[in-house]
């Protein structure tokens, strides 16, 4: 199989609103040991969306994420690859018959344009984030916290070249001493089982480690849902009514 990556390099600060300005960890309600909503999908459903052909790896995760939050709430949301590309090339310049316009996608702009446009599915509806916020790459108190209360996190990784092999064989993703850096690449954080941390790539579910994690990671954004903005539901210690006041001063509820 072939895996294509996609992820432009972190640039810090890019985003403005960061979870910790509003997310308490003392406070918050800690993740369980285990969590996550990965198995409400089935192991065929997830879809590669062009990540075989082509750098669009923020967009397919867009998507997967997306799919599962849906299956969540009681909705089948599907997606095609025309959509997910459709997307890549409306925020990228990307065109299947340019092959050097296929150059990736940074992870902030693919977020700005997930609040203000949404990304399309199958059937032409657009599904748009209300607000998104940026995590600290090497706190897992708050990317775990993130992932148990928002569903899942996009997490921007240098991926190393040792991870293509470990996939091949069906390995966890762990970390291999001095292996080269392929390229950024995006994953949704969708869940932590006994056995790891479960990841989607690629159309399936992958297991990393924890020091997989820490050790490439180099960017992650959760997305707020519009419902809970709306509805103005505050599990406690996350100050929902402070990230609204600060989303209408930048002109309305769906901004970053």
């Amino acid at each position: 199989m072939t895996y294509k990556l996609g992820k432009r390099p972190a640039r810090d600060d890019a985003i403005k609103f960061k979870l910790s300005r509003y997310a308490d960890s003392t406070v918050l309600p800690p993740a369980p040991p285990a969590f996550g909503h990965d198995a409400l999908l089935g192991a065929k459903a997830w879809l590669m969306l062009g990540n075989d052909l082509y750098g669009d790896c923020v967009w397919a995760g867009a998507a997967h994420e997306t799919m599962m939050l849906a299956r969540e709430a009681g909705t089948a949301v599907t997606f095609a690859d025309a959509d997910v590309l459709g997307d890549y090339a409306a925020v990228t310049g990307f065109d299947p018959a340019r092959p050097q316009t296929d150059q990736g996608t940074d992870m902030q702009a693919a977020a700005d344009y997930r609040r203000k446009t949404g990304i399309v599915d199958a059937g032409g509806r657009r599904h748009a984030v209300a607000a998104y916020l940026a995590l600290e790459p090497g706190n897992l108190v708050h990317l775990y916290q993130a992932t148990y209360l928002f569903g899942a996190v996009g997490v921007g990784l240098e991926l190393p070249e040792s991870a293509f092999d470990q996939t091949d064989h069906g390995q966890t993703w762990d970390v291999v001493p001095r292996a080269p850096n392929a390229g950024g690449h995006y994953v949704p954080l969708v869940g932590r089982r006994a056995d790891g941390l479960h990841v989607v790539t690629w159309g399936a579910l992958q297991i990393m480690t924890e020091a997989f994690l820490k050790t490439y990671c180099d960017e992650a954004i959760t997305y707020v849902s519009q419902d809970c903005l709306v509805a103005q539901k505050s599990p406690e210690g996350f100050d929902y009514a402070a990230l609204v006041r600060d989303l209408a001063a930048l002109g309305g509820t769906r901004t970053s």
